[in-house]
């Protein structure tokens, strides 16, 4: 018997497996290893535990990770992984008979950190032995792996999820989240900067997430970046190139002090994680960059709404994988992440806004008054769990 939050799986855990696989790896350690998480970035920025457990198990071993195109970001300065591999969300048929070509059973090990049949499959073509998440069905999916762990959707926190996969391997679990960058991207957001912009302290607000109904108000973020200032903290509004969000990153930002720094679409996301490492405070909705805050110490106020935060919070810095950080309703402070739920019984809903899509919005967020996230911004900026730069 084991547990996945509060889930039971009654049985013999050696029937998916495990066993088997961790014996045969201690006799005979994999030399080349894949991780498939084809899926968003957060997903890929959460996966970095996994990865940095079975380098440090394997350090001799050469790890490759095969991601979507477009969500590598996170991963392009990290230590551990030594080739990226990318594939289009919807890849033509020459594009996926090349991929296969580079797949085809060249590696000794592959990881699927994802139930889905595609990412399954990748790890079934690629891997000698391969091991994955799954739901308890369908069955031809088991029969193509050495090993495999139940997925759990709702009571298990993603990086736990993630690392159920390195017990299957019999290694021990590492649950840091991870973000690197190298010194030329400290350099290309100097670059990007006003000369005099470390000499008094900031805060990174991040407005717009990928999605409607994850959004706060505008009003509400007008709010917060003049009690900073009243503080003594210039704000920096991050945000990437796409142009609605660009659209309404300048929007928010007429509506801030003048002090305020609007750098949405000019950053790299290896430049975004140096600005906001150097910052007193992050505040952000759900999305990939609140995710990163968290897992570099900073002080983060993370504002959630129809997520399931037992799921889907972000990570703090130095949390032990043995339990998930958060539960499922109201404002929780764990380490140096301030989790501040919306408004209503109704949340966390798990729906994709009011209107049930995604370009809805949430009320439960749009009515969320600014004095809540002072108040958490406040808490943090006094008592913050990491000491920052």
């Amino acid at each position: 018997m084991f547990s996945l939050g509060s889930i039971t799986f009654v049985g013999d855990f050696d029937n998916f497996g495990a066993g088997t696989v961790a014996e045969d790896l201690r006799k005979t350690p994999p030399q080349r290893i894949l991780v498939v998480m084809t899926r968003r970035l957060g997903d890929v920025l959460l996966v970095t535990p996994l990865i940095r457990s079975i380098k440090q198990a394997w350090p001799c071993a050469g790890l490759d990770v095969l991601v979507f195109e477009g969500t590598e970001g996170f991963l392009l300065g990290n230590p551990d992984i030594s080739r990226l591999i990318t594939v289009p969300q919807r890849p033509g048929w020459r594009r996926q008979l090349g991929l296969v070509a580079r797949l085809l059973r060249r590696y000794d090990l592959a990881v699927s950190a994802l139930p889905s049949d595609r990412a399954v499959l990748y790890a079934w073509l690629a891997g000698r032995r391969r091991i994955a998440l799954l739901d308890r069905g369908p069955r031809w999916k088991q029969s193509l792996l050495s090993a495999w762990a139940p997925f759990d959707n709702m009571a298990t926190h993603t990086v736990r999820m993630n690392l159920r996969l390195a017990e299957l391997l019999g290694i021990a679990p590492v649950s840091e989240v991870v973000v690197g960058w190298k010194a030329d991207d400290e350099a290309g957001l100097l670059q990007k900067l006003p000369d005099d912009w470390f000499s008094m302290p900031y805060a990174v607000l991040h407005v717009y997430p990928k999605f409607p109904y994850k959004m706060w108000r505008a009003s509400g973020w007008s709010a917060l970046a003049q009690w900073l200032a009243y503080q003594g903290i210039r704000v920096a509004l991050t945000g990437s190139a796409a142009p609605d969000e660009l659209a309404y990153v300048e929007s928010v930002c007429r509506m801030l002090p003048a002090s305020a720094l609007n750098l949405a679409g000019q950053l790299s996301l290896a430049e975004n994680a140096c600005l906001v490492n150097r910052s007193r405070l992050y505040v952000g909705p759900d999305t990939a960059l609140t995710h990163m805050a968290a897992a570099l110490g900073v002080p983060t106020v993370a504002l959630y709404g129809p997520s399931n935060p037992v799921k889907w919070s972000p990570w703090p810095k130095d949390f032990a994988p043995d339990r998930n950080p958060f539960e499922m309703h109201g404002a929780q402070r764990v380490g140096n992440v301030m989790l501040v739920q919306g408004e209503g019984s109704c949340a966390p809903c798990f729906e994709e806004g009011c209107e049930r899509h995604v370009n809805s919005f949430s009320d439960c967020l749009q009515r969320l008054p600014p004095q809540a996230v002072i108040a958490a911004a406040q808490l943090m900026l006094e008592s913050p769990a990491h000491r920052r730069i």
